[in-house]
């Protein structure tokens, strides 16, 4: 127990850092920015894979599944890879939010800062019910694989560039609970208009990209509970993969369409561990061949995209 609130603490330093000290105040992060966070966020969550090995190795978490040091690190980093590769398709999300919203740059940052406070939450809370169900009863591991594998089919049919933020659900409803203002007062998430609070765009953005995060984390907490039901591993991945998800959004969304091949990589990437569910029972791999499929698929991926010109739309 001991370990989790030294691990959330520590979570919660890098959070106040960030907002209380880096990004004090608003501005715009440029390209090169971005790539510096990006690089400091995946540095701390590879290099927490000592952490891990330190913690199996010393028995100082619960080590429910009786991983070894070197299988729980192997998992470890699989699963913070899944994470990373699979926020790919939530960066082009939180892309048409803020586009349909008009949220300018400068305020991006405050706005993701306060998704990922409400991500951890809600994906710890989603996390602990599945490792809880996997943990009792072992049919349910069938039930992700075979949802692993409808998303990644439905990734290849549907359109998501189509996705208009203002014709949603959860849009239609929030202007039912407040009235909310065209114009943007700052970084203010809500305004006094004729003695009315009413939320800002700023606040309608943050609310669907919460609940989109929490629609995508349906298909990354089951893709990670495939290589690992261990909860400290499953969380502690997760949730540095989501830490330096805002950095990531500033480095990669600006370079979305050059990568337009990214998507089958994901879906080869969700049909991978619901076909491991599906067969967990039968067929046991080894931890790197998970790794090794995870990494061709991403680089396949970047490698067809840049290599492969673009068709013509004359």
């Amino acid at each position: 127990m001991l370990i989790w609130v030294l691990f959330i603490a520590l979570v919660c330093v890098f959070l106040a850092l960030d907002l209380g000290v880096f990004h004090k105040n608003d501005h715009v992060i440029k390209s090169k920015e971005a790539a510096t966070w990006t690089a400091v966020w995946v540095t701390i969550a590879l290099a927490f894979s000592g952490v891990i090995y330190w913690l199996f190795s010393d028995g100082l978490v619960e080590n429910p599944t009786g991983l070894t040091p070197g299988t729980a690190v192997l998992k470890y980093v699989t699963g913070y890879l899944i994470e990373l590769s699979l926020s790919i398709d939530n960066v082009f999300v939180i892309a048409v939010i803020f586009s349909s919203f008009a949220i300018p740059p400068i305020y991006q940052h405050r706005v993701l800062f306060w998704g990922i406070l409400g991500a951890i939450i809600f994906r710890g809370l989603m996390i602990l019910f599945g490792v809880t169900l996997i943990n009792r009863f072992d049919w349910i591991i069938y039930v992700f694989g075979v949802f692993l594998l409808y998303t990644a089919f439905k990734m290849i049919k549907s359109a998501d560039h189509d996705f208009n933020p203002q014709n949603s659900f959860v849009f239609r409803q929030l202007k039912k609970v407040f009235p909310i203002t065209a114009k943007l007062n700052g970084h203010d998430f809500f305004v006094r208009r004729m003695g009315v609070k009413a939320a800002t765009p700023l606040f309608v953005a943050l609310i669907v990209i919460e609940l989109t995060d929490i629609m995508f984390a349906l298909d990354s907490i089951p893709a990670i509970l495939a290589i690992t039901a261990d909860p400290f591993i499953v969380f502690s991945s997760n949730i540095l993969a989501i830490l330096g998800l805002r950095s990531m959004y500033f480095l990669i969304s600006r370079m979305l369409a050059k990568f337009r091949y990214i998507n089958y990589s994901l879906v080869i990437i969700l049909a991978f561990v619901g076909l491991k569910m599906l067969f967990s029972h039968y067929v046991h791999l080894p931890e790197w061949v998970s790794l090794s499929v995870i990494v061709i698929a991403l680089g396949a991926g970047i490698i067809a995209s840049l290599m492969i010109p673009e068709k013509s739309t004359d």
